[in-house]
């Protein structure tokens, strides 16, 4: 479909729709929910709250209204429907955002997430592609939460690894997609289902570079990597690989951290690239944050091997 107020579409798979409602003001309209990815119903209301948020943030907007989506067994007490959208608001209040409504169907398997939609000023508009040649790439949070949670699932995960992973998701890019708002960014995306690989490569192709990451520089959830090594690895890892085969180059990199990079994020950090005298600054300013930023690596011309090279 074509509107000539749709400013951005499908068309580079980008992270939310944006449609021109005048010169000053243009919205933003994303969906996202999912099954539990913790026991805590609570927790997993916070967490799918903020995934479903996020997207908002990556397109350089702010929140205003959210509704919830529902598919709940009527087998399991009303009481835990309660605490998954008391989650889920009270991560809505902290975005500044109101949650107004909703829609419930009966389901086998709980499922929760938000219809969201957000505003942005038309000249303002972060996309997923624009990077350009000379640029640093920056991520704003470790990766290695679809690692955690299949090991959660499994019940081999640490209280520390648990507890780790649940901050991560449930943080809000709001405080990352505050700071970067006053720098120039030429594409920003949030990592999540298609991990770091998959959603770099988007940027990348759309953008007609490549990434070059540099592995020892790229932050992850500590115990992600001992969970790797004994294969407590999603499957989503693999599709994700499978999926952008022979767009990429691996250098020298073990395959613990290959299983990391492709990863899928549930409510991940923000991927971002700028220039290298501004993303120094960034960085100073994100890591008052709590949780840890780092510059992975550089845009480069496009390479034969591919639009990502991890050495």
């Amino acid at each position: 479909m074509e509107d000539k107020n749709l400013i951005v579409g499908i068309e580079t798979s980008d992270d939310a729709a944006v449609y021109k409602i005048n010169d000053e003001m243009a919205a933003i309209q994303t969906l996202d929910f999912f099954t539990p990815v913790v026991d805590d119903p609570y927790t997993f209301g916070q967490i799918a709250a903020a995934n479903s948020i996020s997207d908002v943030y990556a397109m350089g907007g702010k929140p205003t209204v959210a509704l919830n989506i529902v598919c709940f067994p009527n087998c399991l007490s009303i009481d835990v429907l309660g605490e998954i959208l008391r989650g889920g608001a009270d991560k809505v209040i902290e975005a500044g955002a109101v949650v107004i409504g909703g829609h419930t169907v009966e389901d086998d398997e709980p499922k929760y997430g938000l219809s969201v939609m957000g505003i942005v000023h038309p000249n303002k508009i972060l996309k997923n592609f624009g990077s350009k040649v000379g640029e640093d790439v920056i991520i704003t949070k470790p990766l290695g939460t679809g690692i955690i949670n299949t090991s959660i699932k499994g019940g081999m995960a640490s209280k520390k690894a648990y507890d780790e992973a649940v901050k991560v998701m449930a943080t809000l890019n709001k405080y990352a997609s505050e700071i970067i708002a006053n720098y120039n960014i030429s594409a920003c995306t949030d990592i999540t289902g298609f991990g770091l690989m998959g959603h770099g490569y988007e940027m990348a192709e759309a953008s007609g570079v490549t990434f070059k990451l540099y592995k020892d520089k790229i932050p992850y959830i500590k115990e992600a990597k001992e969970y790797a090594e004994i294969g407590l690895v999603p499957a989503g890892a693999y599709n994700n690989r499978k999926h952008i085969e022979g767009k990429f180059e691996f250098r020298d990199t073990p395959e613990w951290m290959k299983d990391i990079l492709f990863d899928p994020q549930t409510s991940g950090g923000l991927l971002v690239t700028c220039s290298k005298e501004e993303s120094s600054k960034i960085i100073e300013e994100l890591s008052k944050l709590e949780l840890p930023s780092s510059i992975i690596g550089e845009v480069v011309t496009k390479q034969e091997e591919g639009y990502i090279i991890v050495e």
